[in-house]
């Protein structure tokens, strides 16, 4: 059973996905409160390796208010948590020209926070703009199917 916190939307309109992984957080203090009420945001946040080891970086969890001591810093690194494996591959997916890996969604799974990270490659322009269009092609087909706007 999945309780999705925050969902990254704009990186699958700005990235094209190549895979995608289930990875746990390294959290401190009251990050976890914080994450379940919500103030949490993964608008700029991406994933660097360094050391053999997985960071997402520029991920804001807002400081909890009812924490006794002294919060952590919002925009901290934080260290992912998976197998050796995967994280070596993921490495030498990274070290590959235009990849990148992004965080998807932020959720719990069992009491633990889990964040879904993806194998991206960036988008062109034109790329998203093809997507818009077929977007708005399919819309307008339900629309039709459905009788639109087209009620006198």
């Amino acid at each position: 059973m999945r309780k999705v916190i925050v969902t990254n939307r704009k990186a699958r309109k700005e990235y094209e996905i190549v895979e995608t992984h289930e990875a746990g957080l390294a959290l401190v203090g009251a990050e976890v409160k914080s994450i379940r009420a919500g103030k949490v945001s993964l608008q700029e946040a991406y994933v660097r390796p360094e050391a053999g080891e997985l960071f997402v970086v520029g991920m804001h969890v807002s400081p909890y208010e009812q924490a006794t001591v002294d919060p952590p810093e919002p925009r901290r690194k934080r260290k992912l948590l998976m197998r050796k494996r995967e994280v070596r591959r993921l490495t030498r997916a990274v070290e590959q020209k235009g990849v990148t890996i992004v965080p998807l969604s932020l959720y719990f799974t069992r009491g633990h926070a889990k964040l879904e990270i993806a194998v991206c490659r960036g988008k062109r322009k034109y790329d998203k703009r093809a997507e818009m269009r077929e977007d708005e092609d399919r819309r307008a087909a339900e629309q039709a199917g459905r009788g639109g706007f087209d009620r006198e």
